[in-house]
């Protein structure tokens, strides 16, 4: 349904989206997974589908910007057109990412606490489909990819979303089994993570990964501290404080720039901000 101020649209996996027009990005407001029953009996679609990546069809990502682009081209067209002038990076979600959309936040959060191990079997089919999913998008592009990214969410302003220990035994795996097929395949990994995971940020080293973004600076994420705890072990994408530059003060956007580039002696930091 689309009116004049918004459009509403249900996924692939049931979850119904607003997006407002005068929003910069869209919300789910309804899934149709909404037991542990029905989670555990969802079927995912066949991760080697050749339509994801080969034929036009909405993206609900990509496509969301001031209004909602529907039937946006063939992803492998969209490889092409940009390789000629830009690194073109391959992505998929993480498992966190995915039960955002799948169930929803609220039941992700709950479920974790209700059924830890059900869930857990869940997380696993999960992550699977999404390893799968990964490895059809690195052979669909034959070549045509200079990285990767992995996208999810797992923490907020102030720390974790679940435990570290949950996180662990559940999420990483599937982080680590995308990010070691991707460097069989001579593919850097950047990790899209928001929110505080200080706790956790040696465990992406640990992992393999490249190097993470967004470095969010208002959820206490530091590129400088970071560096020197970590030295060179990963690379930074970000942390450059937005709400600094929302200012449109020179001289605080400048000591900014100028002591978040203390991140960059030695390579590794690619300055952008830390959020958009």
């Amino acid at each position: 349904n689309q009116t004049s101020e918004e459009v509403v649209v249900k996924t692939g996996f049931g979850a119904v989206i607003r997006k407002k027009f005068t929003f910069p990005m869209p919300e789910f407001i309804g899934w149709d997974t909404d037991t542990i029953g029905k989670l555990e009996s969802f079927e995912f679609d066949d991760p080697y589908d050749e339509r994801r990546y080969f034929e036009a069809g909405d993206n609900q990502i990509a496509g969301v910007g001031d209004s909602f682009e529907r039937n946006c081209p063939a992803w492998i067209e969209t490889v092409k057109k940009l390789r000629p002038d830009f690194p073109v990076f391959g992505s998929i979600i993480e498992c966190s990412e995915c039960l955002t959309r799948l169930i929803g936040q609220e039941n992700t959060l709950l479920w974790i606490g209700m059924y830890p191990q059900r869930l857990g079997k869940a997380i696993n089919r999960i992550g699977q489909f999404y390893l799968d999913c990964a490895k059809a998008e690195i052979q669909a592009a034959d070549g045509l990819l200079d990285g990767f990214v992995i996208w999810g969410d797992v923490a907020y302003k102030n720390n974790l979303f679940f435990s570290p220990d949950y996180w662990r035994e559940y999420f990483k795996p599937w982080v680590k089994a995308i990010t070691d097929y991707c460097h069989q395949n001579e593919l850097d990994v950047i990790y899209h993570g928001c929110g505080n995971v200080n706790r956790i940020f040696d465990d992406y080293i640990e992992i393999g990964v490249d190097a993470y973004n967004p470095l969010e600076a208002k959820a206490d994420m530091d590129a400088v501290e970071l560096r020197r705890r970590f030295g060179h072990k990963i690379g930074f994408c970000g942390n450059s404080d937005i709400q600094i530059w929302e200012t449109g003060d020179k001289k605080l956007i400048r000591k900014e720039v100028l002591r978040k580039l203390n991140a960059a002696k030695g390579g590794g930091y690619i300055f952008q901000s830390d959020h958009s």
